[in-house]
């Protein structure tokens, strides 16, 4: 059994600063004022629909027990919309234009970018514990997501990254959606399918093609990019799942609305309750990233989870909306 490596290729908590109050961010996130309606329905209306009815949820057994991804559990979700892809960089602009909002890595003035996308990792030393790939640039964000120097033109159809939790929050309550609930993401990212670990079926590389971005090569000091991508891909890079929704294994690690812990698969729908929010608790991430690789990481199931803080920001973290 391999070792529990809670990080995975994400932080999973670990810092090296004090972080800000997580009331604080809970107040940004309340102070957003909702898109005219006009726009949260036309956001909705380009949500996929999703049918409801039983399903097999989580894994027959775990890789990562501490993932709590086992047993599977036979649950009954009601049908639900949820986007086809992950919020991009150009959509996420559009909510920053409208509201002003300013994004948890902004207000820290810092995240942690992986240290091969870095034209000079030396100058960035700084890494969280054990995990010396990632460096703590600061200036970086959402839409500098090197640093200082670096833009999105050219990837304003990637996956707006360096998303805290409470940033998937504001543009929810901007757009007039929510987080999906765990059960519902990954009954979407399933498309129908039974008990098969990808969105396509079993197979890591259907036909020997690249069918996900993820990590080729030997990790975390050489990535060959056999699937055509160092970095982010764009949302709709590779083929759709039989629901028509896009990229959700590999590529970057999906927020949704539950507190880490063993999964239950309750579908709420409404935002987590203002306690809640403010309460600074564990939250799951979903899918893997394009840093997840079978040497260490190979959480890039459909059923594979994470936790992550909150307010924690990194360069392979994004997310989508449901409603």
């Amino acid at each position: 059994m391999p070792a529990d490596k809670g990080g995975c290729c994400g932080t999973a908590g670990g810092t090296v600063a004090a972080p800000r109050p997580a009331a604080e961010h809970a107040a940004a996130v309340a102070a957003v004022q909702p898109a005219p309606p006009s726009l949260q329905e036309e956001l909705r209306a380009a949500l996929a629909p999703i049918p409801g009815g039983f399903f097999d949820y989580g894994a027959r057994h775990s890789t990562f027990p501490g993932d709590m991804d086992a047993p599977r559990l036979r649950v009954k979700v009601r049908p639900f919309r949820i986007a086809r892809t992950a919020v991009t960089n150009r959509e996420f602009a559009r909510f920053v234009a409208a509201t002003g909002y300013c994004s948890v890595a902004e207000r820290e003035g810092w995240t942690y970018v992986f240290h091969l996308l870095l034209d000079d990792p030396d100058r960035w030393p700084v890494s969280p514990p054990g995990l010396p790939w990632w460096r703590k640039v600061d200036g970086a964000a959402w839409h500098s997501p090197e640093g200082p120097g670096s833009g999105i033109s050219g990837r304003e159809d990637h996956p707006a990254v360096h998303i805290a939790w409470y940033d998937a929050l504001a543009y929810c309550r901007w757009a007039g959606l929510r987080l999906p609930a765990e059960v519902e993401w990954e009954r979407a990212a399933r498309g129908g399918l039974a008990r098969q670990k990808f969105p396509w079926g079993n197979a890591l590389t259907p036909g020997g093609r690249h069918a996900m971005n993820t990590w080729q090569g030997d990790f975390p000091h050489r990535n060959t990019a056999e699937d055509g991508y160092l970095g982010t891909a764009p949302v709709d890079a590779f083929a759709p799942n039989g629901y028509g929704v896009f990229n959700t294994t590999g590529n970057v690690w999906e927020w949704v609305r539950d507190a880490f812990g063993p999964r239950d698969g309750a579908q709420p729908e409404d935002e987590p309750d203002a306690a809640s929010v403010a309460s600074g608790a564990p939250r799951v991430q979903r899918g893997g990233s394009y840093l997840c690789h079978v040497s260490y990481c190979d959480r890039y199931h459909v059923h594979s989870r994470t936790r992550n803080d909150p307010d924690s920001t990194t360069g392979n973290c994004g997310f989508r909306v449901a409603g």
